[in-house]
């Protein structure tokens, strides 16, 4: 067994599953199997208007691997921030412009121009975390996301 598995099987053991992946069969894909995918998370960043139109927070399940779209409308020069929400999960890759990158920590990211990011991930730790604009106040601004 590799380092990482041997770390998952030591971590399931030391204490109570607070959640399970969305499927019992994984295969050789581990966590990243098609049948363990929720629905893809779509944010738009437009100068005023909300960044999620759907119902908050946004249930997350630990263990669930999950892409995020976020589309800038070119309106105004935008980002996104949420550390507390990028600490919470596993980034597969962030894809912009067909170009994959694969990073160890993400804090933010900034549209200078219309566009599309989109994030691949596993949810990992339940809590409550959010991402937003960054220096905004309202609600419409931010999204709320609750990993279980």
């Amino acid at each position: 067994m590799n380092r990482l598995s041997l770390a998952l099987a030591a971590a399931l053991m030391a204490g109570p599953v607070a959640a399970a992946p969305l499927c019992d069969n994984l295969g050789f894909a581990g966590l990243l199997a098609s049948c363990n995918r929720g629905e893809p998370i779509e944010l738009t960043l437009a100068s005023g208007q909300p960044l999620h139109a759907g119902a908050q927070p946004i249930e997350l399940q630990s263990g669930a691997y999950y892409e995020l779209h976020i589309t800038a409308d070119g309106s105004a020069e935008l980002a996104i921030t949420g550390p507390g929400f990028f600490r919470n999960i596993w980034i597969n890759e962030v894809v912009i412009n067909d170009i994959e990158i694969r990073p160890m920590a993400v804090d933010s990211l900034e549209f200078d121009a219309a566009g599309t990011a989109r994030i691949s991930f596993v949810a990992i730790k339940p809590g409550s975390v959010e991402l937003k604009i960054p220096g905004s106040t309202g609600d419409a601004q931010r999204v709320q996301f609750s990993i279980r």
